[in-house]
């Protein structure tokens, strides 16, 4: 049988986690209605913040900011390798793998 503190724990981390779900869909409906102001600003703080929530909602799920990272990183290798659309048209692929490349060894 479950500890109360334990079932208080699990059930704390299950409406967290519900909680930052809705957080992430709230922050693309930003970002869609700032892309239809071509706000900027809004633009950059509602990618920010979907950004934060997936960082936010890896850790509820035992994914380490570090590892996330990593993960980030071997995401934009093997799309580098798979010769992307945006890497053709735009360079963004090797531009995004250096930008975090370089980020990562401050």
């Amino acid at each position: 049988m479950a500890r109360p503190n334990q079932d208080l724990d699990i059930t704390r981390n299950l409406r967290t986690l519900e909680w930052l779900k809705t957080e992430l869909i709230e922050g693309v409906s930003f970002f869609f209605k700032a892309l239809i102001k071509h706000n900027q600003q809004a633009i950059a703080k509602a990618l920010a913040t979907i950004m934060l929530t997936c960082y936010f909602l890896g850790k509820r799920l035992g994914i380490s900011y570090a590892e996330l990272d990593q993960t980030v990183e071997e995401q934009l290798h093997s799309l580098l390798e798979t010769d992307h659309q945006l890497e053709k048209w735009y360079g963004d692929i090797s531009t995004c793998l250096n930008h975090v490349q370089g980020k990562n060894q401050r």
